[in-house]
């Protein structure tokens, strides 16, 4: 019989017997462990705190207790902050809300939140810190951080000091299936910098201020730069189809056709979250994503229907629009709002769309708006409603973040407008597609804010009754060029003839601007595209895409001729500088400096005559190359100048100085090139030389070893001579010719 529990000793257990480790458990440790997930699921660790006394202690916590209830619910007394031996805190506090919905919620929206200028908050759940610690992520024992030894990195702006010394402009080329780099040698051959085959799989595309070229493949995104063009970002996004970026190109959007699928083994800079969606925004300086979003059908600024309602376009392009500082992107809600994202974090707005019915499409300023009575940090948003009911349709300027509405202007018996900003955000000029009662006839206006005045007053340009098929302004200047039909717009077998027209404004007083005016029209045109210099003045207005006329008329606006006396109240001088012709031409881009212009036939559109045209600004023509399977130019751009206003005022001034030290260097490398034709034709004739004469010794040793006389063809000749008359003595002929000069005749009575 087995002794009972009562009656066991300690002597009679043997611990080879009773095992510890061999007692399965599983089930006990299953049912009774603490789970720490759902005891502490409601906690958040907040970090990054400044360090305070015991005095100074409440005040922070109110302080704080201020950011922890946007997000959830807590009190004061769940906030608790440890202190130290020193008497102060540590720098973080553990925080409870009432529910861990609240608490997943502080951590994605108060995570890298500015507590002050000095002080960012990092707020992460409690239960994630015990997991790291029970995984063994977190070491007991603190480890300094290996430093690694400082590697100086490649001047990613290298670009700008040309080894020329001439400030020579570089531009990408992608022929076939090979990508290079090349600098602008004007009429000579453009010097290869780099050339690599397949270094793209799509297209390629310099970032707005010229720093990184962008390679586009199946895997995603890559950007080169440096002297060596190494890759120095990766953005995996497969099938990325489109790319574009914040003006600063501190961030990135990726659209691919193809929602993302996140595979079982992970993704190496996905989760889970971004699976099923189609666009991403990253961070270009930590090639991190930091949000995703699933395709959405937009208008677009496609127009509105009979009735009013917003037009569906699938697909916009750039579906995301960033600010001119790029703090902040929006997107346009089909029809009822506008979603503003709070950049680097990629929070909405005030935590809520903007709502305004019927929204068509909106545009931010291209620059920030320097008016009285704006605040520096304010971007400008402008947008336009159709007409809803008896409402009229409205286009409407807003600043952010305070959405304070600056201008509204109503419009009656709209069709369809379209939103065109000055480079300088001086001018916002609306073209507003009119329909008569009957809706049977169509006009045109042009309604153009006055950004910079005060009130922001909107001048009204006269009607246009031809419908407006393109607009453009001059950058960093005030005037515009319009392109008008007479014919339905849309695709027709013969091109249809456009009318091209200049407006600039009055003459006034002092800085002031005067009103918009008509300064020339030309009838009986088929152009259909308008490019202006990036630096103003100069504008090419052409035909592209289109195979029956491919002109390029070359104008410049501040011609230095005499002046027509209807212009003399009128703020430009035109001229028509030159008339050039590119057959098959597709795309048209002027360099960054506004001395140059490239057009290309790209194979992507048409595969006849494809290459690139080479012309200075005022259309003479420097070079002509014909590449097969041509596909793209891109000039490089260029960063903003480091100069001030008064500083390059100054140059300009002194322009004349400047030019003659530039025409002497020119005059010099022309000379130098002329010098250097001439000693390389002179270097081969001497070669030519001096082989001839190899030869001539050569051929002079085996006539002496086989016996021949020195000069073999002399005594040839002689022979023969002499079998033709050898009796006869040489005789010397001598031959007498006549000429008349002149003859004059004279008739004698």
């Amino acid at each position: 019989m087995a002794p009972s529990y009562d009656t066991l000793r300690d002597e009679d257990l043997d611990e080879d017997d009773f095992d510890v480790d061999e007692v399965d458990i599983s089930d006990l440790r299953e049912k009774y462990e603490v789970q720490l997930e759902q005891g502490y699921d409601t906690f958040v660790v907040i970090d990054g705190l400044p360090e305070v006394n015991e005095e100074q202690k409440p005040k922070l916590v109110k302080f704080l207790l201020k950011k922890l209830n946007t997000v959830g619910k807590t009190k004061e007394d769940l906030i608790f902050m440890p202190m130290g031996e020193n008497g102060k805190s540590m720098r973080f506090a553990f925080v409870e809300y009432s529910s861990a919905a609240e608490a997943a919620a502080a951590v994605r929206q108060l995570d890298l939140t500015p507590l002050d200028k000095k002080h960012t908050l990092r707020v992460n759940k409690m239960t994630d810190v015990d997991r790291y610690g029970r995984e063994g992520r977190i070491d007991e024992d603190y480890t300094p951080p290996i430093i690694e030894p400082f590697q100086e990195k490649e001047h990613l702006r290298s670009f700008m000091a040309d080894p020329s010394g001439r400030g020579r402009d570089q531009f990408v080329m992608y022929r076939g299936e090979a990508v290079g780099v090349f600098w602008n040698s004007e009429k000579d051959a453009p010097e290869n910098i780099v050339d690599r085959q397949h270094w793209t799989d799509t297209f390629v595309q310099w970032t707005p201020l010229g720093t990184y070229l962008t390679s586009v493949h199946a895997q995603g995104v890559q950007l080169w730069g440096g002297a060596s063009w190494s890759r120095q970002k990766r953005f995996a996004h497969p099938f990325v189809n489109l790319v574009a970026f914040s003006p600063n190109e501190k961030y990135m959007v990726t659209w691919s056709n193809r929602p993302i699928s996140i595979p079982d083994e992970g993704h190496p800079s996905l989760s889970i979250e971004d699976d099923g969606k189609n666009y991403i925004i990253w961070d270009i300086e930590t090639s991190k994503p930091i949000r995703s979003f699933a395709q959405l059908d937009t208008p677009g600024g496609a127009g509105v229907d009979e009735n009013g309602v917003a037009k569906k376009q699938k697909f916009p392009w750039p579906a995301f629009k960033w600010s001119a500082d790029d703090k902040y992107v929006a997107r346009l809600n089909q029809g009822n709002s506008i979603s503003i994202y709070e950049l680097p974090r990629m929070n909405l707005l005030d935590k809520t769309a903007i709502k305004i019915e019927g929204v068509v499409d909106f545009d931010w300023a291209p620059a920030t708006p320097s008016r009285d009575g704006i605040k520096a940090y304010e971007q400008l948003l402008c947008f336009w409603t159709p007409e809803i009911g008896s409402n009229p349709a409205k286009v409407s300027l807003m600043s952010i973040p305070s959405k304070e509405i600056v201008r509204t202007l109503n419009l009656f018996s709209v069709s369809d407008a379209k939103l065109h900003w000055q480079s300088d955000a001086a001018y916002l000029c609306v073209k507003v597609d009119r329909h008569s009662k009957s809706k049977k006839s169509q006009a045109t206006t042009l309604e153009i804010f006055r950004v910079k005045e005060k009130g922001v007053p909107v001048e009204v340009v006269d009607t246009i009754k031809d419908t407006v098929i393109n607009f453009a302004w001059e950058p960093k200047g005030d005037r515009f060029v319009i392109i008008t039909t007479t014919e339905p717009v849309g695709p027709t077998a013969v091109p249809p003839k456009t009318s091209v027209s200049f407006f600039c404004p009055e003459k006034a007083k002092g800085n002031a601007i005067g009103n918009f005016k008509h300064l020339r029209t030309l009838d009986k045109k088929n152009s259909n595209a308008i490019y202006w210099s990036p630096k103003g003045r100069f504008v090419v207005v052409a035909t592209v895409a289109n195979t029956q006329s491919s002109d390029l008329d070359f104008y410049d606006l501040d011609f230095e001729g005499e002046k027509p006396e209807s212009d003399k109240d009128l703020t430009a001088n035109l001229q028509l500088m030159n008339i050039a012709e590119h057959y098959g031409v597709t795309d048209i881009e002027w360099d960054p400096s506004g001395r140059f212009v490239a057009t290309w036939a790209s194979s992507w559109k048409h595969s006849m005559e494809n290459g690139y045209h080479l012309y200075d600004f005022k259309g003479e023509q420097l070079r002509e190359e014909a590449i097969e399977k041509f596909k793209q130019w891109q000039w490089r751009p260029r960063p903003a100048s480091l100069l001030s206003k008064e500083e390059q005022k100054t140059i300009r001034r002194n322009l004349r100085e400047y030019s003659r030290i530039f025409e002497v260097e020119d005059a010099e490398r022309i000379n130098s090139a002329d010098v250097a034709v001439v000693e390389e034709r002179r270097r081969l004739l001497d070669e030519w030389l001096a082989w001839r004469e190899a030869v001539e010794e050569e051929l002079a040793e085996e006539r002496e070893i086989l016996g021949l006389p020195a000069d073999l063809v002399g005594e040839l000749l002689k022979a023969k001579t002499a079998q033709i008359a050898p009796d006869q003595e040489e005789v010397t002929v001598e031959e007498i010719m006549e000429e008349v000069l002149e003859e004059t005749e004279e008739i004698v009575s």
